[in-house]
């Protein structure tokens, strides 16, 4: 996994190294020298190139003036305009016309509030340059992502020593570009929050691919949910599963629900007179038989069914994930969940996450599915652009897959199904849950971006399972 450090634990890392006897002028070497070859790679030639390089007061622009002299040394002709001494707009707008490439070097991840003056002009004028961002693009907000105002628009980012919350979150994510991470012999500890990588998803499904010897019933998944009109949604959930690895899936769904003629069995559970889940049946007598459950997607939000789910969440004896209308169950009761005699996930998206914490995500989103993970004594996937998982210790990890083609109908449903199935493979719960992010946004890339839909990510899960089992 990449170690992502926040802001407040970037500056006490730079505290710890520079205790430990590097200079600052040493590291500030190292980073300038870093950004400079990341400019040298992105010019077709240094002979005749001219670069603009935008010089902040702090660090950042320390880095910013150790780039612009070996770009320098190298041939490149440099335009320094360093923002304390107030370059004019016009003065800036002839610099960046004659430039090759753009370096901002403005402001570093500690940046809070709204750019203004020529730092304002030059964030305007960036989405028309090649810019290569020093540790983040200035005017984004280091710890969450977010931009109070105009923002530098950068085709690369070079950051420092690990990555950073501001480069993962929207819109800083998309601010950023390509995002490359420099090691320049800063002493990072053992920070609690990474994201997630290929190779972690690899090792997590092959340590619980199936045996040799395996039959159906060593992953079997039990799926609730559906309702009069909404019976696709727990269907979607069992087909994902299926294609995740589970051996047998039983779809319990309200009567008269009736099978669709697919791998998937039907289990009719009882029903109120407008189609909605009106309790478990004889259902509970048979939780012992599944590995995992999922409940929740179609489901609805009527006094029987709420009473359904929390009564199957308090029986379930198997880890479980909760999504949708299974969480709206617990809406404001986040608490009651803690006494689940087995782990659970829970999937919400900022709707349903406000619903069931009683408060809004906020602009910190580690720190939205810490809080909920801690209350609720769950595994948090608060899903969104770079879906965050968390434990309630604390642990979390950031997905780098996906992106908007995901937001289509359907498509969240899918991700339960591929989560129930690694349950139901054994994986542990906050695995599952990271792992299911990761696949689900691969299986994205795979199915094709243009014209999505959630049945496409399902037919693509196979594809997508198999060529990240093999990849080295």
């Amino acid at each position: 996994m990449q170690p992502v450090l926040t802001p407040a634990e970037m500056a006490e890392a730079d505290r710890r190294t520079i205790a430990a006897g590097t200079p600052v002028a040493t590291l500030m070497d190292r980073a300038g020298r870093a950004v400079a070859w990341e400019v040298r790679r992105r010019l077709d030639g240094l002979y005749g190139a001219r670069a603009a390089v935008v010089c902040g007061k702090g660090n950042n622009g320390g880095d910013g003036l150790v780039t612009a002299a070996v770009l320098a040394g190298w041939g490149v002709r440099v335009d320094v305009l360093e923002l304390a001494a107030a370059p004019t707009p016009a003065a800036v707008d002839r610099a960046l016309a004659r430039a090759d490439v753009l370096v901002d070097a403005m402001y570093g991840t500690g940046f809070t509030g709204r750019l203004d003056g020529v730092a304002a002009h030059v964030a305007a004028a960036s989405a028309a340059q090649h810019t290569v961002a020093v540790d983040i693009p200035s005017g984004i907000d280091g710890r969450t992502g977010a931009a109070d105002g105009p923002a530098v628009h950068a085709v690369a980012t070079v950051t420092f020593a690990a990555c950073k919350p501001g480069v993962l979150f929207e819109p800083g994510r998309a601010q950023a570009g390509d995002v490359r991470v420099v090691d320049i012999g800063i002493d990072i500890g053992a920070p609690p929050l990474h994201v997630l990588e290929a190779t972690d998803a690899r090792g997590a499904l092959r340590r619980s691919a199936r045996p040799e010897d395996t039959n159906k019933w060593r992953a079997p998944l039990l799926v609730i949910g559906g309702s009069g009109g909404m019976t696709g949604a727990p269907r979607f959930v069992s087909h994902a599963a299926m294609r995740a690895g589970a051996g047998i899936v039983w779809c319990g769904v309200p009567a008269p629900a009736t099978g669709d003629g697919s791998e998937v069995i039907t289990k009719v559970l009882p029903a109120t007179d407008d189609g909605a889940l009106a309790g478990l049946g004889d259902l509970p007598v048979s939780l012992e038989r599944f590995r995992a459950v999922a409940v929740g997607p179609g489901l609805g939000t009527a006094d029987a069914t709420r009473a359904a789910v929390r009564e199957l969440v308090a029986k379930a004896p198997v880890p479980l994930v909760l999504d949708a209308d299974g969480l709206n169950a617990f809406a404001d009761h986040a608490d009651d969940l803690r006494d689940r005699p087995a782990s659970t996930v829970l999937t919400p998206h900022d709707g349903e996450y406000a619903r069931l914490a009683g408060e809004p995500v906020g602009p910190d989103r580690v720190d939205a599915a810490r809080r909920l993970a801690s209350r609720s004594g769950c595994v948090a996937l608060l899903k969104g652009p770079a879906t965050v998982v968390a434990e309630p210790t604390g642990r979390a990890v950031v997905n780098p897959t996906g992106g908007s083609e995901l937001a289509t109908a359907g498509s969240g449903d899918v991700l339960t199904g591929i989560i129930g199935g690694f349950l139901a493979r054994g994986l542990p719960a906050f695995d599952a849950a990271a792992v299911g992010a990761y696949v689900h946004g691969r299986a994205g890339d795979v199915a094709g971006h243009t014209g999505l839909v959630a049945g496409d990510l399902i037919v693509a899960l196979p594809r997508t399972l198999d060529d990240l089992t093999r990849e080295r």
